[in-house]
């Protein structure tokens, strides 16, 4: 089992940057494919970013390729978002996601065992 705490969350200006982490503890953090999701109100939890165990391969949503980044350091145990030219429909609730058996190519939510508590992304215009 891991535990999930994510922080770097915020109010930014449209434009603006964040970065995210998730630190895990529990079972060693590189047996995990990683990754984020988001949820605004009213809808779904979406895929946002996955990341394998490793580090070498990683997948992005279309709505934010070339504007985020996805890494892991696994000697600190933590997974990393950079979010650079934050838009207004980036606002959501962020949530970091592990998966025992999974790969980092499977976006669906279902797929994913543990998951944080969240934390609020808040773009103005």
């Amino acid at each position: 089992q891991v535990q999930l705490v994510e922080s770097g969350g915020g109010l930014v200006q449209a434009g603006g940057s964040l970065r995210l982490s998730c630190a895990a503890s529990g079972r060693p953090f590189s047996t995990y494919a990683m990754g984020w999701f988001r949820q605004a109100p009213g809808k779904e939890r979406e895929f946002v970013a996955t990341i394998s165990r490793g580090g070498g391969s990683t997948y992005y949503a279309d709505s934010v390729k070339g504007r985020f980044t996805i890494s892991r350091d696994n000697t600190k145990n933590t997974m990393y978002l950079q979010m650079n030219s934050l838009k207004p429909e980036d606002t959501a609730v962020y949530y970091c996601a592990a998966s025992q058996f999974g790969s980092a190519s499977s976006f669906s939510t279902q797929r994913y065992d543990y998951w944080g508590r969240g934390t609020q992304v808040t773009v103005s215009s």
